[in-house]
């Protein structure tokens, strides 16, 4: 559940440059050599101080919180594994534990954890639904757990089965907390979990590292992926929607809504059964043939992961388990999410711990994940979730109200997953700015691999918006698109599904809105729909080519999927028709769409053309707000940009390199919709100027068309 429609955008600070990194040393002085020291009043060496904090000087004030919050995990880590007996995947084995399973002698053994119940029975095909002895649940000794072990022929492949749960004045049916398939019922619409005991899936590719250099990711949901109204399945998805995205030039899919959810319309935000894939599109060997044909591909899969909150119901989730409103979750009033209509786990238990990091290991090492995106973690990081926080000063992080239960278990949870895939890629979606939230655990930071560059989607919506383009100032986008923290890596992102949702807009909606419908046939644009496709170019090709980690894009916004995205519901007559994608018209070529997407392709291909971009320097060359001009640099590639509206410039210089170029990439180019002023056939050469030559530069004088971007490459020779 994306916190930008629910925090102010936070700015977040810049830090300084990085320092050196100091290696470890270990002391391994005898006694005598102490007394030495101490007789030549010789002072001992301070310990280590974190390297976030060594990176940014204007974290010093703040060195006790953090050497705190570090020192917490620390400290949980030591407690869970016995002082370093184990390491902390093993304490995440919980999946292997709890839920049902089959052991080798045929027998099926079935664990929770259910504290304040009283008695357990499972109830399920195979006893009409009925409480019998022979299903009750023993307790285990001295714990809260409880266990139940059958014969072979009690139980088969596909019974639908519950728990029958009592406690002190009260009794419910419940779905197991860690069931893995759970199904829904078409005519009643009634949730069960499923015996699941198939052939084990015969995995293709059993090892696979992802491409990171850089990360090009696709997010994507399976419901709604395909063109038919209706719910998408993995198959479906393998099939039609996986050659695109190959095709395309990414080498990511982040998929969302995994997680079994009672109400299709949450996007998959509101999880019943964590353990569970959802079944809605599929069996668990389907998303598993999925996520291995993506990887003979070359395509990660990362999983949209929800540990920020719970879904509410009793019947189906874990609101209630076992007469118990708070066993997994928070008591009083931090129980609730004041917005989103869910629960909040209590990250400060170990049950619960142990609960959500088997989950992470759970989903790498069932179905072969290469990692996660997780969902809400401002929400997460603060007791105000974020609501009303404006976040404009480091002080913000620190004062006292963030909740030091979660980050630490966000930084075990970075921990137990690079233990069990250290190439995982972990992402978190978080808008205020937390340092060191992207930063190594060992440095002082909480173990993301990346975090979600949420300023400028909110950026690009107010620019558009709020200001006329004669006033859109190429300086204030530049910043915005690199305003990061130069020690943590970002995925940057013009839009998400956040901005297709009903209630929103799409960045080509905001920029055409209903011509969209009438003027979006090739030879019929007009002045709207022009407007709209140059700028939907730009917008791209500017972020894009200023990442420092990766790229996103929603599934169809690359060729300015038109509409909303609304799910079936009670409002819309459970209509379908907005919950899918029609690739039918990026596939027309009678169409503008087709423009947009061909140019999303080239502009992928084109950034791989500088090897590994994202690590790449970004060097200003020239701005001018009045005119409206952008230039940078990226290794060999040169970036120009025009966005006045009116305003073509002939013979614009910039000093660069001496020598000669070439373009690679146009928005203004005819295949892309563009009206194709520049022959860009041209070499360009930079012109002598004795005051530039000895720097070794040139004036490279070039014809930008209002309204464009090109894209040029120096030449070796």
């Amino acid at each position: 559940m994306a916190t930008t429609k629910k925090a102010a955008t936070a700015k977040k600070a810049t830090s300084t440059k990085k320092a050196a990194s100091t290696k470890k040393t270990t002391s391994k002085a005898k006694t005598s050599s102490k007394s030495k020291a101490k007789a030549k009043n010789e002072v001992a060496p301070e310990p280590q101080q974190l390297k976030l904090l060594r990176n940014d000087k204007y974290l010093a004030e703040y060195a006790g919180a953090i050497e705190g919050r570090h020192q917490h995990a620390v400290n949980k880590i030591n407690e869970l594994t016995n002082n370093g007996a184990k390491n902390l995947s093993d304490f995440a084995d919980g999946h292997l534990y709890f839920g049902l399973h089959q052991t080798e002698n045929g027998e099926w053994v079935l664990r929770e954890w259910a504290p304040n119940a009283t008695a357990i029975y499972v109830i399920g095909d195979f006893n009409k639904w009925e409480e019998k002895k022979k299903y009750a649940m023993k307790r285990l000794k001295n714990s809260g757990n409880w266990e139940i072990v059958l014969p072979q022929d009690a139980l088969k492949h596909g019974d639908l089965y519950k728990l029958s749960v009592h406690w002190d004045g009260g009794q419910g049916e419940r779905i197991p907390a860690w069931a893995k398939r759970v199904v829904q019922d078409d005519a009643t619409k009634i949730f069960s979990a499923q015996v699941w005991a198939p052939e084990p899936y015969k995995w293709k590719v059993n090892k696979f590292k992802a491409d990171t250099n850089p990360l090009f990711i696709y997010e994507c949901h399976i419901g709604m992926a395909q063109d038919a109204e209706k719910v998408g399945t993995y198959r479906e998805f393998k099939d039609n929607v996986l050659p695109r995205v190959v095709k395309d030039g990414y080498n990511c899919i982040q998929i969302m809504a995994i997680q079994e959810h009672p109400y299709y319309g949450s996007f998959g935000y509101h999880v019943s059964s964590f353990f569970a894939a959802s079944s809605r599109f599929g069996t668990p060997e389907e998303l598993k043939e999925l996520i291995d044909a993506a990887h003979e591909a070359g395509i990660a899969v990362i999983m949209d992961i929800v540990h920020s909150h719970a879904v509410k119901n009793e019947m189906e989730g874990l609101g209630n388990f076992a007469g118990d409103p708070c066993q997994y979750f928070y008591q009083g009033d931090r129980r609730e999410h004041p917005a989103w209509d869910s629960l909040c786990f209590d990250y400060g238990k170990n049950e619960v711990l142990h609960f959500l990091l088997s989950n992470c290991k759970f989903w790498l090492e069932e179905y072969h994940f290469d990692g996660f995106r997780f969902d809400g973690v401002t929400s997460m990081l603060y007791y105000s979730h974020g609501l009303g926080e404006a976040f404009m000063s480091y002080g913000d992080y620190y004062n006292g109200h963030q909740d030091d239960n979660a980050i630490c278990y966000l930084t075990l949870a970075n921990e137990v997953i690079h233990q069990v895939n250290h190439n995982a890629i972990t992402i978190a979606e978080e808008v205020s700015g937390m340092p060191g939230l992207a930063a190594p655990f060992k440095d002082g930071g909480y173990g993301f691999d990346y975090r979600m560059a949420m300023n400028i989607p909110d950026y690009w919506i107010k620019t558009i918006k709020e200001l006329r383009d004669e006033d859109w100032k190429p300086s204030s986008m530049f910043w915005e698109v690199k305003n990061r923290r130069a020690d943590e890596k970002t995925i940057s992102y013009c839009e998400s599904h956040d901005q297709a949702l009903v209630g929103d807009k799409t960045i080509i909606f905001r920029l055409v809105d209903a011509d969209m419908y009438w003027h979006f046939k090739i030879g019929d644009q007009n002045y709207t729909a022009d407007r709209g496709i140059a700028l939907h170019k730009m917008i791209r090709l500017l972020t894009s080519s200023t990442i420092n980690g990766g790229y996103l894009n929603f599934m169809g916004n690359e060729f300015g999927h038109p509409e909303w995205i609304d799910f079936p519901r009670e409002g819309n007559g459970w209509s379908h028709k907005y919950a899918r994608r029609q690739w039918n018209l990026v596939d027309n070529p009678e169409l503008c769409f087709h423009y947009l997407g061909d140019f999303d392709r080239a502009m992928l291909k084109t950034l791989k053309k500088e090897k590994n971009i994202q690590k790449t320097p970004v060097v200003e060359i020239w701005h001018n707000d009045g005119d409206q001009i952008l230039a940078y640099q990226r290794g060999d590639l040169l970036f120009f940009f025009n966005f006045s509206p009116n305003r073509s410039y002939d013979g614009y210089g910039f000093m660069v390199k001496e020598g000669s170029y070439d373009y690679v990439l146009n928005t203004d180019d005819p295949k892309f919709g563009g009206n194709g002023l520049n022959d860009d056939r041209v070499r360009h050469l930079t012109n002598y100027d004795a005051d530039l030559a000895r720097d070794g530069k040139g004036w490279l004088q070039l014809y930008l068309p209002a309204r464009s971007a090109c894209v040029l490459r120096r030449n070796k020779d």
